[in-house]
């Protein structure tokens, strides 16, 4: 009897099934066929297509580290933090898959990417209009970077929503708040709209939570932030060096100053107090 189905026991099928009515269900829900149809090469060099990919790869990034801080922030504006700790936590992977994405540029030679780069033309990463929306939610808010989105309504609808809308570090400032934390009313009433700057008061309010119980909500959500802030950290000095490294000093596409645009911009921390509270705990 070993050896043979038991009665009780169906036989597993030879194989799945295979016979739909029109696309699979799978094509149905990830539409693969519309996915791996969006690569159109602009040059004939061969490393064109790792370069179009990858980065295609980051916008899909972009948009499901966008929804998670939304999501943390929704969940912070109701006072749930364990839903907020839970989609931070989600896009602290995400950032890591994202930072990974650097892999198969991160060995380009400026030959390699000079093959292919007159095919960009003016296109330049500070354009994606998914990223500037990151951007936006970790408070570095600017007008001037919806400019370039005029042209395309729905973009430019969601980038002035998300620039007239507290960051994902304003919510988290007015639940400290919330909490008995001393933090200034010109950082919880200020134009939202304006890039964040530092407070020393709020520096305070972090080192106060920091000095604490390590298990409370609000330590573990400043740990999450903090564990956020670094792969965008990380993520910036990659592009930093992956750009050094491609092309040099030279002037980015679209008018951008390259590598010293890209150093600026690594030399900034988010959620800044989150850093500097831990000198005075």
């Amino acid at each position: 009897m070993s050896q043979q189905a038991r009665p009780h026991e169906a036989a597993e099928p030879e194989t799945p099934h295979l016979d739909f009515q029109g696309t699979t269900p799978y094509e149905d829900y990830v539409r693969a066929d519309v996915l791996t149809h969006l690569q159109h090469t602009l040059s004939d060099d061969p490393g064109e297509m790792v370069f179009l990919v990858t980065t295609q790869v980051m916008e899909l990034w972009f948009t499901v580290i966008v929804h998670e801080w939304e999501t943390a922030a929704d969940a912070l504006r109701a006072d749930d933090v364990p839903t907020a700790i839970a989609a931070l936590k989600r896009s602290v992977r995400e950032l890591e898959a994202l930072n990974a994405s650097w892999t198969p540029l991160a060995q380009l030679t400026p030959a390699q990417f000079n093959s292919y780069r007159s095919a960009l033309g003016e296109g330049s990463g500070f354009q994606s209009a998914m990223y500037r929306r990151m951007e936006f939610l970790l408070g570095e808010k600017s007008a001037s970077m919806l400019v370039p989105h005029r042209g395309a309504p729905r973009a430019h609808a969601e980038l002035e929503k998300a620039l007239h809308e507290p960051s994902l570090y304003d919510e988290v400032l007015r639940l400290l708040a919330r909490h008995g934390h001393t933090v200034p009313a010109t950082v919880l009433h200020r134009d939202v709209s304006q890039r964040y700057e530092p407070s020393d008061q709020v520096e305070q309010a972090w080192a106060a939570v920091y000095s604490g119980d390590p298990d409370t909500e609000l330590a573990r959500l400043g740990e999450a932030l903090t564990d956020v802030a670094e792969l965008v950290w990380r993520w910036r000095n990659d592009h930093l060096v992956a750009t050094r490294r491609a092309m040099g000093a030279k002037p980015g596409t679209g008018g951008s100053a390259g590598v010293a645009w890209l150093e600026k911009r690594a030399r900034k921390n988010v959620f800044p107090e989150l850093w500097t509270a831990r000198s005075h705990v």
